[in-house]
């Protein structure tokens, strides 16, 4: 389970690191998950069809899928990894929240309260990181898109191998975000759509999108979903959730050690000026997702996590 946690948290990494604009970045990666995941399930004989009903189900996710992914790399580009994991960290807080509505549930004060945390959490971090705000908002935005489709594909993940889900929710994903690429080549018509192409085996590897890409569709998605689920099979569900709600930390230090993201926000882009701002923004979301897994200790709430409900499928 960690080890699919820690390639999710590759995410944010890979995301800074290929070139491309989010939309294109994720058109990319949906083609080429669905196709991974299309060989694996004919391979295997694993191959469901749902019914239609079904299906529009799943082409709805799909659709809320590619919109969070170009949300989260939208804040990746606009403002940075660590950033973009905080803001998306409050998505389990948006959930609780949204749940009830949707699964005829009550709210319980003590997460609406969780909630109020981790929303002054953020607010403090655009306050002392307003350069950042474009990306913050990027960041909510997939936070809010990825709760939705959390309590959306909850109605649905017991009828169907999450690998079929996940075929048909980046496949019809993909198709979604190919009918907006006309608006973004309109609006912005100087969007590069084909990926760098570096020769792998000189230095250039490092600036080649097509090999990151294929590492972000093959292992961080593929890979990833299929050490969760295997986990899922031997883990109690408190370990499974804390398991994946680390991520954000993962990442976070992914971000620190790849890319030096420490002095980026923490010394206001290189300053000796200390950004308490962020730390203690940092500090409250963080001590909400680390209070709200602390109510899973109960029995008689414990359930399964982020993996049972979308399938596998992370940031």
């Amino acid at each position: 389970m960690h080890l699919a946690v820690l390639l999710w948290g590759f995410t944010g990494v890979l995301g800074r690191a290929i070139s491309l604009d989010a939309p294109v970045l994720v058109w990319y990666r949906m083609l080429l998950t669905s196709v991974f995941m299309a060989v694996i399930l004919i391979y295997r004989k694993e191959w469901v069809k749902p019914g239609p009903r079904d299906i529009r189900k799943l082409a709805l996710v799909g659709c809320l899928m590619g919109l969070h992914w170009v949300a989260f790399y939208g804040a990746i580009k606009f403002a940075n990894i660590s950033i973009a994991l905080v803001c998306l960290s409050t998505a389990s807080i948006f959930t609780s929240l949204l749940d009830p509505y949707v699964n005829k549930g009550r709210h319980d004060l003590k997460e609406i309260l969780l909630g109020s945390l981790a929303i002054a959490g953020v607010y403090l971090i655009y306050r002392f990181q307003q350069f950042y705000g474009l990306g913050i908002a990027f960041g909510i935005t997939a936070a809010i898109l990825s709760s939705v489709f959390t309590v959306l594909n909850k109605k649905i993940a017991n009828k169907y191998p999450a690998r079929t889900m996940v075929f048909y929710e980046m496949a019809t994903g993909w198709l979604f975000i190919s009918l907006l690429m006309p608006v973004l080549y309109y609006y912005v018509p100087q969007t590069k759509f084909l990926p760098n192409s570096s020769n792998i085996v000189s230095a250039g590897w490092l600036h080649n999108d097509w090999l990151w890409l294929v590492i972000l569709s093959l292992c961080c998605t593929v890979w990833a979903q299929s050490l969760a689920l295997n986990a899922l099979k031997k883990l109690t569900s408190f370990t499974a959730t804390l398991s994946v709600n680390l991520e954000p930390i993962y990442g976070i230090l992914l971000a620190f050690l790849f890319y030096n993201e420490n002095r980026e926000i923490i010394f206001n882009k290189g300053t000796e000026d200390l950004n308490w701002g962020f730390l203690s923004g940092m500090g409250l979301i963080l001590l909400s997702v680390a209070l709200q897994m602390l109510q899973l200790l109960k029995p008689r709430i414990a359930v399964f996590g982020y993996v049972k409900e979308k399938g596998g499928i992370q940031p």
